[in-house]
């Protein structure tokens, strides 16, 4: 663990993460976490509630191509509010946040090694798995963008995850198909304008799972929604879908954690 303070975040993650209500006992502390994968060096981001007397479920959160910021430790913060423990995995490396340019080649080095990216994940549930305040019986993981595509990889790995949501992430459908090895429920949460995750790919990824019958799954499409819908202060963000996404997700974690 790190005892360096948490990073303000910017106005508008702050904003966001006011709509959702502080209990009135709750304490949300927030910390650096230093980990490692194979002697790489990673560095994520802890939030939950101090006051908690019990293990509570956990979510292990997957950062977009710009790595562990503002958007994964606001939504760490915002489910630490509604009573989990929320952990924003580092799937690159410590001190590793492109900008840019940098940021597609970087995100490109693991869909072009899904072994590695499904290994950084697995890392992270780890890593989260075994922290005191959680029990280990109920994790969700859940992943924005290139986090999206990483949850949707990890769950086939067979993942003891109660539950695999991804917002907005790149849709690969595998031949041969290895979605018969999916144990966790999938909620999947798109951009109905989309070019990164067209119609063809949603077709491809859903007619994949439906080849795989014991596999839960759901998708919902927003209609309007470009790339990025849920990233505040950006110029693809959608307030309106990402609300609906917001709702989406709480309703299938408490489902999942039943």
């Amino acid at each position: 663990m790190s005892d360096r303070p948490s990073p303000a975040l910017s106005p508008a993650h702050q904003a966001l993460l006011e709509h959702v209500p502080l209990g009135e006992h709750s304490v949300i502390d927030t910390e650096t976490v230093a980990y490692e994968h194979e002697g790489t060096p990673l560095e994520g981001y802890l939030a939950r509630d101090v006051q908690a007397d019990e293990r509570r479920p956990a979510v292990l959160i997957l950062h977009d191509w710009h790595g562990v910021g503002d958007n994964v430790r606001m939504r760490a913060q915002m489910l630490a509010r509604r009573g989990y423990v929320a952990f924003a995995a580092d799937l690159y490396g410590a001190g590793v946040r492109p900008t840019g340019d940098a940021a597609p080649a970087e995100a490109g080095r693991y869909y072009r090694d899904l072994s590695l990216l499904r290994a950084r994940v697995a890392a992270g549930f780890s890593w989260l798995q075994q922290h005191p305040a959680v029990d280990p019986a109920r994790l969700a993981v859940i992943g924005y963008c290139f986090g999206g595509t990483a949850a949707l990889e990890f769950a086939r790995t067979g993942a003891p995850a109660r539950g695999v949501v991804s917002f907005h992430g790149g849709l690969i459908a595998h031949d041969p198909s290895d979605a018969a090895a999916i144990a966790a429920s999938l909620l999947v949460l798109t951009g109905g304008s989309d070019p990164v995750v067209p119609d063809s790919a949603v077709a491809a990824f859903q007619g994949e799972l439906r080849g795989a019958p014991h596999v839960d799954w759901q998708v919902t499409t927003y209609a309007g929604a470009p790339h990025a819908f849920t990233i505040p202060g950006g110029d693809n963000y959608r307030p309106v879908a990402d609300a609906r996404s917001w709702r989406a997700l709480v309703c299938f974690l408490d489902e999942v954690f039943a």
